[in-house]
This record gives structure tokens, C-alpha cells and sequence, in this order.
């Protein structure tokens, strides 16, 4: 063998191990140089499997060597409970258990473990964490918020199947545009379930008076957004002090009318895939729901596909996920998952639209009549509005 050879296979060698090594490390969530970074999140619901992502994490890893540890909180806890690791359960056991004993412990007190940041599943949340706690209320003490925005974006729609749809459309409810269904008269619609109105009167076979389930607003956050959208389009668009009192009683009608009510849109859309047009005709929930499913059961997705239709009022609201930033940690994270290929992910695998507007997306991939702006909304209601809302329906 002469000397050639045996440089060539050594190189050739160093150049496997240099493969197998790179190689390792893509199969390692650890980063490429340097350690990581454990950052803490106490977050809201409703993109549980985008966090838990395993490419997502890897990203975060690598490119910003980040970990992160994210905390389940339902939103409005965020707000009446000390925003500590020990309110639920976790960090220091020493702390878990004097605060058992009746002890008080806040987000200034020593020893606790901190959160670097909140991500919330509700703008009003977020918009609210942002001034002073009400101490009369019983709202806990706040972090300073360094920063912040909305982060993930989904907005309401109305799911339907095909034959509801076409009789929407004859009653000049629904309008089609390129392949996209909008709810151009919600006010019609409203009236029609208002009034009483039947399925047979509109032509379809089905049973009972025409309905919009939803998840119950008094104890949702998906339902309170919703019916947050219904207040505005009663009020023409602006919510006042003044046309806030004229439609609140419209608003409990339909309320009463709506019937039983699911607590999660994980179990009215589940519910709705399987009963079909016979046991929901139509039902409210988030955009971004249709597309995760498609990712996760695309067998199943295969054999509704082709009936199912996505109503999209005319305007929508927003269901917006906002970070708050109270740390230069959570100020890491904050930048990091604005990084392009974790929003490509969270749009293509969850159905998250990122950014504020929500972005612009190919939408081919889906089959489904879904647009790629969203243009048509009304602005997020401030808290006290929607408490003033909620305590009415109650």
C-alpha cells in the first residue's frame, strides 16, 4: 500500500468521524458550542404540543442554546396567585410546604423560584399583567415587564360540513370567495337562532333549531373570545360604554339559547369530527385546530375532509398567545421564537400564524378553504369589558 493510499484512508477516515459526529450531535438536543441556558415560563394552554416540539427545541438548543422549562398555568391565575414556581407545585419543597401552612410568599420574596417570562393563551392576559395589581381584588404582586407581544395567532372560525354551508349560502349568510367561506351577515345568523328558527326552515334535514356550539364563555377562554366577537359585531364594530348595555341582554338570549356547553375545544371538535352534521352542524373553535389534526391523524382527516368547511365570520377576532418578558433570559426566548424556522413550524405542524398581523402562508398543503391573510378582524376587548360581560351571563 503506498503512501497515497494510506493518506487517502485516513482522510477518508477523519472525514466519517467528522459525519458521525455532526451527526451525533443533530441526534443530540445539546448545542454545538458552549452549555445552555434553563429558562422558565409559567404558560397558558392551547399549544402544549408546538412547545413540547422536538424540533423546536432543538432550534432553541442550537441556534440560541436555550432550554427551556415551561409551567402550566390556567390564564387567570396568572393574575390572583403568586407567579412563583412553588404556586404549583414545584421548586423549592421547603417553600411548597409553608405556603400550605397559610404562609405568604410573592414574587419578591427570597428563596422562591422565579419565572422569566408568561406566555399566556389570551391578549387580554397579557394586557392586563402589564399594570398595577388590584390589591383590593387580591391580585398577587407582578414582575416588571421588560417586553413583550403576541407571539402566536389563531383566529375564530365556525366549523361546518358542505350541505349547511350551501343553505347559508342560499340565505345569503355565507359568501364564498376563492375557495374561502365567510360569514358576510353574522347579525342574520344571530337573529335566526334568536328567533327559534329550524333547520327544515332553511332546507336542511336535520332536528331542533339552528345552533353555533361553542365552549361556555363564563368558563372558557375560547368561548368568552367569541362571544367577545359577537359583542362587537352587536356593536357595530366598537364596544362602548353606552352600546355595551343596549346589547348585553341580546347577548344572554343567545346565551340561553346555546344550551350545553363544553368546557375545552379539544372536546367539541373532537365531538363534532365524530357525530358529523347530524350531531353539530356547527360549532366554534380556533383556525389552527383543523390544521394540527391534519398533522397528527391524517388518516382520519382523509375521510372528512372533503365535507368539512371552515366558516370565517367577516370580521374574526384573534385568539393571540403573548409572551411577557421580565428577565433578559426571557428576553432570549422572546427573540428566539421569532426565528423563522420555528414559526414555519408552528404554522405547518400546528396552525399557528406568527407575527402581528398574522403573516401570510401558503395554504395549498391543507385542501381546505383556508385564506392566506386574515384581514377582517376586530380588536381583542380590554378585561374589564369582558368581566363585565361574563358576570352578566352568569
Amino acid at each position: 500500500m503506498n503512501k497515497k493510499t494510506i493518506i487517502g484512508i485516513i482522510v477518508f477516515v477523519v472525514l466519517i468521524g467528522i459525519i458521525i459526529g455532526i451527526k451525533a450531535f443533530a441526534d443530540n438536543d445539546s448545542p454545538l458550542i458552549g452549555g445552555t441556558t434553563t429558562v422558565y415560563v409559567a404558560t397558558g394552554g392551547g399549544k402544549e404540543d408546538f412547545l413540547a416540539d422536538k424540533d423546536v427545541n432543538k432550534i432553541l438548543r442550537r441556534k440560541y442554546h436555550l432550554n427551556v422549562v415551561y409551567d402550566t398555568w390556567s390564564n387567570g391565575k396568572t393574575i390572583t396567585k403568586p407567579l412563583i414556581r412553588e404556586s404549583v407545585g414545584l421548586g423549592n419543597q421547603n417553600i411548597i410546604n409553608r405556603m400550605s401552612s397559610g404562609e405568604d410568599f410573592g414574587v419578591l420574596s427570597e428563596g422562591v423560584s422565579k419565572y422569566d417570562a408568561l406566555f399566556t393563551s389570551d391578549q387580554r392576559f397579557y394586557d392586563y399583567y402589564k399594570l398595577s395589581p388590584n390589591k383590593e381584588a387580591g391580585e398577587a404582586d407582578r414582575y416588571t415587564v421588560l417586553n413583550g407581544g403576541l407571539t402566536l395567532n389563531t383566529p375564530i372560525v365556525i366549523y361546518s360540513w358542505g350541505q349547511v354551508v350551501d343553505a347559508l349560502i342560499k340565505e345569503q349568510i355565507v359568501t364564498e370567495n376563492d375557495g374561502v367561506y365567510y360569514i358576510t351577515d353574522m347579525n342574520k345568523l344571530m337573529n335566526y337562532i334568536l328567533e327559534g328558527k329550524k333547520w327544515s326552515d332553511i332546507g336542511l334535514p336535520l332536528y331542533g333549531t339552528i345552533n353555533i356550539a361553542s365552549t361556555d364563555p363564563v368558563s372558557s377562554s375560547p368561548g368568552a373570545t367569541y362571544y367577545g366577537l359577537l359583542l362587537s359585531v352587536l356593536s357595530g364594530g366598537q364596544v362602548t360604554a353606552e352600546n355595551i348595555q343596549n346589547n348585553l341582554p341580546k347577548l344572554k338570549e343567545f346565551y340561553l339559547k346555546s344550551g350545553y356547553m363544553n368546557n375545552t375545544p379539544a372536546d367539541l371538535f373532537e365531538r363534532y369530527l365524530k357525530t358529523g352534521m347530524g350531531g353539530e352542524a356547527m360549532i366554534v373553535d380556533y383556525e389552527k385546530s383543523i390544521i394540527d389534526f391534519s398533522n397528527s391523524s391524517p388518516d382520519a382527516f382523509k375521510q372528512v375532509k372533503d365535507d368539512i368547511r371552515i366558516l370565517y365570520p367577516a370580521p374574526t377576532i384573534w385568539n393571540s398567545h403573548c409572551f411577557t418578558v421580565f428577565t433578559e433570559n426571557g428576553g432570549k426566548l422572546y427573540e428566539a421564537l421569532n426565528d423563522a424556522e420555528i414559526s414555519q413550524i408552528a404554522w405547518e405542524r400546528y396552525g399557528f400564524r406568527t407575527g402581528v398581523t398574522g403573516g401570510n402562508y401558503d395554504v395549498s398543503k391543507i385542501g381546505l378553504g383556508v385564506p392566506k391573510t386574515i384581514t377582517s378582524t376586530v380588536t381583542s376587548l380590554k378585561m374589564d369589558t369582558y368581566n363585565e360581560l361574563i358576570n352578566y351571563l352568569k
